[in-house]
């Protein structure tokens, strides 16, 4: 059984300083293992920071990660993430369609798709071709306001319906992400709860990854389970 869920870590909502936040950000991979990173340089009323500054910081990070085997989005923006290199992009229910998304970023890209507390959403956006889609609140968050707040039972309707991998996002922390882990995730996407973690981000990222190999266990000892493989 192979299933396993992992980290998508989301960048701070602010990054001041491109070379300074490498560091920061090499210290929390250092945790354990990241599947993605999603940039996001947005404040908590939703004002994205401006492209040069976006494509600044992501022509110093996304090169790092890449060579680390974690893939990264860019938040809103596919023309951004085609001129970055950078492995897709993360879209709302607001931004680019879907459809636009892939004929610019091509069929290998991954497209990643918020679904806020909706299962209608979320089954739209498979049939749309949607990578995997992104479910919550599940928390209060200060990096954004978020207009709807979800059931961790909807990530346990999801994995038993649908193949397509789903991400649990909002306000997620080391301290609060089992209850998300155990009803389903495929991935848990944390940002303040890394980043502002009072322990710092790299014991924030390895206390997640113990959490995730604790439930594979659990998985792997519970014959009558049969997680996604």
């Amino acid at each position: 059984m192979s299933y396993r869920c992992r980290l998508y870590l989301i960048s701070p909502p602010v990054i001041s300083d491109a070379d300074t936040f490498a560091d920061t950000l090499l210290d929390a991979l250092g945790g354990g293992d990241v599947a993605c990173f999603q940039l996001r340089l947005k404040d908590e009323t939703g004002t994205p920071a401006d492209d040069e500054h976006i494509i600044r910081v992501g022509e110093r990070i996304i090169p790092l990660l890449q060579e680390r085997d974690v893939a990264v989005l860019i938040n809103d923006r596919p023309d951004l993430a085609k001129a970055l290199g950078a492995d897709g992009v993360h879209i709302g229910q607001t931004d680019t369609p879907l459809p636009a998304a892939r004929e610019l970023l091509g069929e290998d890209a991954i497209i990643g798709v918020t679904c806020h507390d909706s299962r209608h959403l979320g089954m739209l956006a498979g049939e749309a071709g949607a990578d995997y889609v992104a479910f919550g609140a599940f928390h209060a968050t200060p990096t954004k306001t978020p207009p709807t707040m979800a059931d961790p039972a909807l990530l346990t309707w999801w994995q038993e319906m649908t193949e397509l991998p789903c991400v649990a996002i909002g306000g997620i922390t080391p301290e609060n992400a089992a209850p998300l882990i155990d009803a389903g995730a495929d991935f848990i996407a944390a940002s303040s709860g890394v980043w502002r973690w009072k322990e710092g981000q790299r014991l924030a990222v390895e206390h997640l990854n113990r959490l995730m190999d604790a439930h594979a266990e659990r998985l792997r000892n519970t014959p009558e389970t049969t997680p996604r493989s």
